[in-house]
């Protein structure tokens, strides 16, 4: 396999399927940004769960995305593949738990996770350079998650939103 897998190699793969997003990990032009997309029109279905239940589930992609992320990478030869944005998904899911499904919520989760994932402030850059594998791929877009959660927190706090 080449490491720009088509359409038709990732429905032959369950793992390459969910690790580039059900296929929007496949765009030309920013394959994060599409896969995050992706990730917050599944979130306003899953945002309907309780949050215990959303957490639990959102925990299990994490841990699987741990195995996805790296059994992909190691297919396609390449370590944090563009294409890969099953942790897109989750650092998505991350950010935005927890968070009321409204126009408000929508832009801010998704502006500012979109820029600490690509924008990587420490302790994020520091993940992406120093941990490798499917954990390594996994746990910056999760502390982008979690920093994108915190700041709406605290900017909810401050009463500035």
């Amino acid at each position: 396999m080449t490491n720009n897998p088509t359409y038709a190699q990732l429905l032959k793969s369950p793992v390459l399927l969910l690790a580039f997003g059900f296929g929007s990990g496949l765009s030309p032009k920013a394959p994060g940004t599409v896969g995050s997309f992706l990730a917050l029109v599944l979130w306003l279905f899953l945002a309907k769960l309780s949050l215990p239940f959303y957490l639990v589930f959102v925990a299990i992609c994490a841990v699987a995305g741990v195995y996805i992320c790296g059994v992909a990478a190691d297919r396609l030869g390449v370590h944090d593949h563009g294409g890969i944005v099953w942790d897109e998904f989750v650092g998505l899911w991350v950010a935005m738990a927890a968070l009321p499904v409204s126009w408000a919520s929508i832009i801010l989760g998704f502006g500012l996770f979109r820029l600490f994932d690509i924008f990587k402030p420490w302790p994020i850059s520091w993940m992406d350079k120093n941990i490798s594998g499917g954990l390594g791929i996994m746990l910056d877009d999760i502390a982008a998650g979690v920093a994108t959660a915190v700041s709406i927190g605290l900017l909810s706090l401050l009463g500035w939103i």
